[in-house]
C-alpha cells in the first residue's frame, strides 16, 4: 500500500501547500487584470464549498479559504456563480453597477481577464525556473554519444561512440536532454538524425524502439528508446538575463511536450494510464520533497505549466471554454444565448468531472488501493 500506509499526513500537507500556491497564482492573475480593468471583485477563494475563515479588504473583496481545497475561484461583480456565468440581474443594473460589472466590459477586456490566470501560471514557472538556473544551475548534458547499447536502434542505424547530435528531424539539439525529449515522444516513427563524426557530418534514419516502464511513483510510461548513453552531466549557473531566456525556453519545451503527449493519448498512440489525479500528485509531492527545496520548486514549476495548459483547453467551465465563447462572440458580433452557454457549461462540467473520476481511478489502481480492497473481500 506504500503511500496509504506510511506518512500520509506528510504527503497530504505537501500536496495542499503546493496546490494552494499554484491556485493562488492562477486566481491572482484573474484578480489583478480584472481590477486593472475596473471590475469589482466580490470573492477571492482558495478552495470550494463552505468558508473556513476569511476577511474583507477595503475594496469590499472577501478573501477566504474554503473547505474543499482542490482549486479556487474569483467571483466578479455580475457573476451568478464561481464559474462566471452571467447573473440574471445584468439587464437591471444601474450605470454605476455596469461600470464595475465584468460582463459589461469590452470583449477584449473580458478575454484578458480570463487569459490572465493561465498566463500567471506560465509566468510563475518561468520565474521559478530562472531563479533555479541562476542559483542552483541548469542541468546540462552535452549531446555526445558516449556509448551505443548493443542490439539497439542506434546500433542498427550505424551510430558510434564519439558521435555528436546536431539535429533531429530538422530541429537542432543543444544538449542530450533535447535528444531524450525528441526520442521519448516518438512512438515507433522513423527519425532523421544529423550527426557530427570526426570532422564530417552524416544523416542516419532511425526508428526508436518502443518501451514501457513503471517509475517509482507507480506510473506506466510508453516511450521511444534510441539506445545511446551520455555520461557527462553538469549544472551550469546562468546570469539573470540568460536564466530568464533559458527558463522561457524550458517552459515552452515542457508545454509542447505535454501537448504532444496529450494528443498521442487522444489518437490512441499513448496509453491513458499515464493520466494522474490528486492522489498521485500528492504522492509525488512528498517523494520529490525528499530531494530538497530546489526539487520541490522544480516540481511546482512543472505543475504550474500543466495547470496553465489544462485551463486553456477549449472546454466550458475552464478558462479556455470562456475564451471559446468570446471567440464565437467576436465572429457573431454578439454573445451566445444564455441557453447555449448553460448547455455548454453543463457539458464542460460533466466532461471535467468524468476526467477527474478517470484520473482518480488511475491513481487508485497505481497506488494499489483497488488491489487492497479486492483482497479484503476475497
Amino acid at each position: 500500500m506504500g503511500f496509504l500506509t506510511s506518512g500520509i499526513a506528510y504527503y497530504v500537507i505537501l500536496f495542499l501547500v503546493v496546490l494552494t500556491v499554484l491556485v493562488f497564482v492562477h486566481e491572482l492573475g484573474h484578480y489583478l487584470v480584472a481590477r486593472w480593468n475596473g471590475v469589482r471583485i466580490e470573492v477571492f477563494s482558495i478552495g470550494f464549498g463552505p468558508e473556513i475563515f476569511g476577511w474583507n479588504d477595503k475594496a469590499g473583496t472577501r478573501w477566504k479559504f474554503s473547505a474543499v481545497p482542490l482549486g479556487g475561484y474569483v467571483k466578479m461583480f455580475g457573476d451568478a456563480d464561481p464559474a462566471s456565468m452571467p447573473s440574471n440581474d445584468l439587464p437591471a443594473m444601474t450605470e454605476e453597477e455596469r461600470a464595475v460589472s465584468f460582463h459589461h466590459k469590452r470583449l477584449g477586456q473580458r478575454a484578458a481577464v480570463v487569459a490572465a490566470g493561465p498566463i500567471a501560471n506560465f509566468i510563475f514557472a518561468i520565474v521559478v525556473l530562472a531563479a533555479m538556473f541562476a542559483t542552483v544551475g541548469q542541468r546540462f548534458t552535452p549531446p555526445n554519444v558516449d556509448k551505443v547499447v548493443p542490439n539497439s536502434a542506434a546500433e542498427a542505424a550505424g551510430m558510434k561512440a564519439g558521435d555528436r547530435f546536431l539535429a533531429i528531424d530538422g530541429s537542432s539539439v543543444a544538449n542530450f536532454e533535447d535528444v531524450q525529449g525528441f526520442v521519448r515522444l516518438n512512438l515507433g516513427q522513423p527519425m532523421q538524425i544529423r550527426l557530427k563524426r570526426g570532422d564530417g557530418e552524416l544523416t542516419v534514419a532511425v526508428t526508436p524502439t518502443l518501451s514501457k516502464q513503471t517509475d517509482r511513483f507507480g506510473n506506466v510510461h510508453e516511450f521511444g528508446v534510441l539506445g545511446v548513453e551520455s555520461h557527462e552531466v553538469e549544472y551550469v549557473r546562468r546570469n539573470p538575463a540568460s536564466a530568464l531566456i533559458y527558463a522561457t525556453e524550458e517552459t515552452a519545451s515542457i508545454s509542447v511536450n505535454t501537448l504532444q503527449a496529450v494528443w498521442q493519448m487522444i489518437i490512441g498512440a499513448r496509453s491513458t494510464d499515464e493520466l494522474g489525479g490528486p492522489l498521485r500528485i500528492a504522492q509525488m509531492s512528498g517523494e520529490v520533497a525528499q530531494y530538497g527545496f530546489a526539487a520541490v520548486l522544480g516540481f511546482m514549476a512543472i505543475l504550474s505549466i500543466n495547470l496553465g495548459l489544462i485551463n486553456l483547453f477549449p472546454i466550458p467551465v475552464l478558462d479556455g471554454g470562456h475564451l471559446l465563447f468570446y471567440a464565437a462572440e467576436a465572429v457573431r458580433g454578439r454573445p451566445l444565448g444564455q441557453r447555449a452557454q448553460e448547455y455548454g457549461f453543463r457539458f464542460g462540467l460533466a466532461l471535467v468531472l468524468t476526467l477527474m473520476v478517470f484520473a482518480t481511478w488511475n491513481d487508485l489502481v497505481h497506488l494499489k488501493v483497488v488491489e487492497f480492497l479486492k483482497n479484503l473481500v476475497t
